[in-house]
């Protein structure tokens, strides 16, 4: 992500009306807009596999599987995000063209660029969706998924897999080998193939 310098704080609905003119995804967080950059091979076949399986997986359960061109809605009021993946089952979502505002289940590939924010803002404004019941982390330097999930007690808890492991997101009640998640990807550190 860039920030964009000297720029006009937006409102949501001017950061709405002109991104649509963009021709690059901007994500909007208290009305600053931050360009997405582009990621790597591994990034998108690690999101790729996963947004596959995902489809697979709930097709014909009145889930929506989105990937990294759809936008998700903390409010209607922002902050707006780009999440790689993303899972919604509610009925407010099924007919939306622009925005996601209801995901059970949110996904971010790791890039060293934006695993700090990853791990802390995002997660802070994504924790604020009383949906949202997963979120993964995934990396692309070792075979590695980090979910958080939120407990009886509404607190997260973090499960992490390895090599090996089976995964199991509650959410959308998928378990599946982790190796599924890294078929055909080359880490980007190459100390794992």
């Amino acid at each position: 992500m860039v920030a964009i310098p000297n720029f006009q704080y937006m409102t949501p609905q001017e950061y709405l009306d002109w991104e649509e003119q963009q021709p690059l995804k901007y994500e909007y967080i208290n009305g600053e807009v931050v360009a997405m950059t582009g990621g790597t091979i591994p990034h998108n076949d690690v999101a790729l596999n996963l947004a596959s399986a995902l489809k697979s997986h709930v097709r014909g359960k009145g889930c929506k599987v989105q990937m990294a061109d759809a936008k998700l809605g903390i409010s209607e009021n922002g902050p707006f995000h780009y999440p790689d993946v993303m899972v919604s089952c509610d009925e407010r979502d099924k007919s939306a063209t622009k925005v996601i505002h209801h995901p059970c289940l949110i996904v971010e590939v790791l890039s060293p660029s934006t695993e700090g924010i990853d791990r802390g803002k995002k997660f802070q404004n994504y924790r604020q969706i009383s949906t949202l019941k997963e979120y993964v982390l995934i990396s692309t330097q070792e075979m590695m998924v980090e979910c958080f999930r939120l407990n009886d007690k509404n607190l997260w808890e973090l499960q992490t897999y390895s090599r090996g492991d089976e995964i199991d997101l509650v959410s959308v009640d998928f378990k599946f080998p982790i190796e599924l998640l890294y078929e055909d990807v080359v880490f980007e550190n190459s100390q794992e193939s």
